[in-house]
């Protein structure tokens, strides 16, 4: 198993979360969750990121709204609806578990 394969992987299992906690309190359009992935080391491109929104907005987790750019056409703004700020409480109680659960079996090694 190759080591780059496994990482993206971990990536990939906690993505969706790290973009609802992107979008929490803040509108932003695309690129700029994108931007925030990546300063954070989570990388991810376009490609990936549209898909997921896509389905998180049809989950009723996000919505969006259409904002007029000085810089060229219309941009689309991904918020998190009611049920998206839940799921996303849900999600960081779940985080914290496995956080724990992870740094057990870790410390637990002889």
């Amino acid at each position: 198993m190759k080591i780059e394969n496994a990482k993206a992987q971990m990536r990939k299992g906690v993505l969706e979360y790290c973009i609802l906690l992107v979008l929490d309190g803040k509108p932003l359009y695309a690129s700029d969750i994108i931007q925030s992935l990546k300063e954070a080391k989570m990388i991810v491109v376009e490609g990936t990121l549209y898909p997921l929104l896509t389905r998180l907005k049809n989950a009723g987790l996000l919505a969006y709204r259409w904002e007029e750019s000085t810089q060229g056409p219309p941009r689309k703004y991904y918020e998190l609806t009611d049920s998206g700020r839940q799921f996303l409480g849900e999600l960081e109680g779940s985080w914290t578990e496995l956080v724990d659960a992870v740094g057990k079996i870790k410390n637990s090694r002889a």
